[in-house]
């Protein structure tokens, strides 16, 4: 039984540290000079500029989620 706490305590702190980790990250897609993550997107070339991430729908409820879900693992 301790065996099997112990086993279910690893397996959740790794998956905190995992999110955590895709939640801060930068550079989820990285093509060429072109690097984008939920966040931002940046391009490098002569000068590196980066913009905010486009408003689309499904990408402000995937940041929602994922803020939310970093509350709520820390609670």
């Amino acid at each position: 039984m301790l065996l099997l706490l112990l086993g279910i305590i690893v397996l959740h702190v790794t998956v905190l540290v995992l999110l955590f980790v895709s939640t801060i990250v930068s550079q989820w897609l990285v093509n060429g000079e072109h690097a984008a993550d939920l966040w931002q997107n940046c391009t490098t070339g002569a000068s590196f500029h980066c913009l905010a991430s486009s408003s689309n729908e499904w990408l402000q409820s995937v940041q929602a989620m994922m803020i939310l879900s970093v509350i709520f693992s820390v609670l």
